[in-house]
């Protein structure tokens, strides 16, 4: 079949049908939040989170659309709705020809080249948004409708299994709360009868880390940060930044196998999240953590941080948060003066020995995932890449042989 060349523009143009204030309140909202980065789907509990009726302009879109974000287009905001609405004049209502099909535009505005070449050319620098005229002067591999179809079909194909597993990890994230729940019940209400004790009882050391500046580079020793530590306690060392300190300062601030990180300050919905430090490298922790050691003849560090981790305690974190917007802090007297139930030891470490043998399974299933997102993305580069462009094949065959 026939492989060809074309500039986006000549099969495919912005439809700015526009809705003014107060006129179609039938048709749904979109803004420019309820569409996900890179998978285009529109994020539950966000439809229609802006006002039914906008105070200003939006633009009218159907199913036969493609929605484009044009308001920073490294976000990678491109949706493809199944209904009529509305959306946010930051989306471009892109309406292709019946020689395009709209999947296989939407394939291609995701691909990677094509938003690092949009991302090149935006104009203001606080908010840069796309130039339209540029993006749909981009050069396009136009295969026949038929060859399209059979590329979109082995291409959602490929994002269905993505898909599937985000939802494992997802629900994967749900279980050891769910189990904490089940084995010791809501600390809020005890009602298993604990023992209580505050934290400031079970904890031998609290120490706030270091605040000497870290470099992107070493040499030193890494600082654990605060974007290494996730909203449910996980630890990621994918990137680190370094510090050099005298050897007094290494001993005061080095982190230990079982230390807890306390974020003490962040925004309010973060400011409390907690990791526990396994020990994978030698490092320190920055100022932003109080390093929480915990008397382990009381306590197993495991329990106190999946306790810190419970929903019970995100309530409670939110809650005694102070200071400003974005801004918020818990110091060391407050977190000692929370309260925690006491279990035995015993109880304590059947509960991390379960949560161990689900963690090997979580991390096998994140390794899945990784290597589904990679395949995913191989395939788009195989039909959409600069270098496919150079020379124009059989795109689906291309697909195929990835």
């Amino acid at each position: 079949m026939t492989t060809r060349m074309i500039r986006l523009g000549d099969l495919c143009h912005q439809d700015r049908t526009t809705v003014r204030p107060g006129e179609r309140p039938d048709l749904r909202y979109i803004g420019l939040e309820t569409i996900e980065s890179g998978t285009g789907q529109f994020q539950a509990g966000e439809l229609s989170k802006t006002p039914d009726v906008p105070q200003a302009n939006s633009f009218q879109f159907g199913p036969e659309h493609v929605l484009y974000g044009k308001l920073r287009p490294y976000l990678n905001k491109v949706a493809l709705p199944e209904f009529e609405g509305k959306c946010s004049t930051e989306i471009i209502p892109l309406r292709p020809d019946a020689a395009l099909d709209r999947r296989y535009l939407a394939y291609f505005l995701r691909s990677a080249d094509t938003v690092a070449h949009i991302s090149e050319r935006t104009a203001g620098a606080r908010m840069p948004r796309a130039d339209m005229d540029f993006v749909l002067g981009q050069q396009l591999i136009l295969p026949s409708i038929e060859e399209q179809h059979r590329i979109v079909d082995l291409l959602s194909r490929a994002e269905g299994i993505v898909r599937l597993r985000r939802e494992a990890q997802k629900k994967a994230a749900e279980i050891i709360p769910a189990l904490f729940l089940d084995m010791f019940g809501d600390p809020a209400r005890n009602p298993k009868g604990w023992h209580e004790a505050t934290l400031g009882d079970v904890i031998a050391g609290a120490d706030y880390g270091s605040s000497t500046k870290a470099t992107d580079e070493g040499p030193g020793l890494p600082m654990i940060r605060m974007g290494n530590v996730d909203y449910e306690g996980g630890i990621d060392l994918s990137v680190l930044k370094y510090v050099q300190l005298a050897d007094d300062e290494v001993a005061r601030f080095r982190l230990e196998k079982g230390d807890l990180l306390f974020n003490r300050t962040n925004s309010k919905e973060l400011v409390g999240k907690t990791g526990l430090w396994e020990g994978a490298i030698d490092a320190i922790a920055a100022s932003y953590f109080i390093r929480v050691r915990v008397d382990e003849k009381r306590v197993h560090p495991f329990y106190v941080w999946a306790f810190m981790n419970s929903r019970h305690m995100k309530r409670v974190l939110f809650e005694t948060a102070r200071g400003a917007i974005g801004q918020a802090n818990i110091n060391a007297k407050e977190l000692r003066a929370f309260r925690i139930p006491l279990p035995s030891l015993a109880v304590q470490g059947q509960f991390e020995e379960r949560c161990r043998e689900l963690q090997g399974v979580f991390k096998h299933q994140a390794n899945a995932e990784v290597i589904a997102e990679a395949t995913f993305n191989a395939l788009l580069a195989r039909v959409f890449s600069d270098d496919s462009k150079q020379s124009v094949a059989n795109a689906a065959e291309r697909v195929e042989a990835a």
